[in-house]
């Protein structure tokens, strides 16, 4: 499998794991550990989950934690007046939080990669409207974090 594919399914495990940890209160390391016995790469319920850069994962996933309220800083900066944190779903507070947290953190990936992908992530979960607001709030948390 292509890195970009592997690094494609970390990004979706690591906003599932997010998603999961917002849920349930998982403690990271258990968190962790489930994704990499029982999901990364397995076959669940007839799908077939794509191997995932296991370091990459770990890292958007353990970097999205420690740097939570840092990260909801800057998504929260940059919604719209009257919006805050708290009004945006679960789904998407973990999408915004873990691409947050590789546009501040792997500055060894290029904004654009981040954007689109995170676009694609949103993809799977949400519309066409959703879509853009990934798209846009991303692009002004990047011009924030990175210049």
């Amino acid at each position: 499998m292509s890195r970009s594919k592997s690094r494609s399914a970390a990004r979706l495990a690591a906003v599932q794991a997010s998603y999961q940890r917002s849920m349930e209160s998982t403690p990271l390391a258990q968190l962790l550990h489930e994704f990499h016995h029982h999901r990364l790469g397995a076959v669940i319920e007839d799908e077939e989950y794509n191997e995932a850069e296991v370091a990459f994962f770990d890292d958007l996933v353990s970097g999205s934690v420690a740097r939570e309220d840092e990260l909801d800083a800057a998504i929260a900066a940059r919604l719209s007046v009257g919006w805050s944190l708290d009004r945006l779903d679960k789904p998407m507070r973990a999408l915004l939080r873990v691409a947050t947290y590789e546009l501040l953190a792997r500055n060894d990936v290029p904004v654009k990669t981040v954007i689109n992908e995170y676009v694609d992530v949103a993809d799977a979960f949400y519309d066409k409207r959703e879509k853009g607001f990934v798209n846009g709030l991303l692009d002004a948390v990047a011009k924030d974090v990175r210049g």
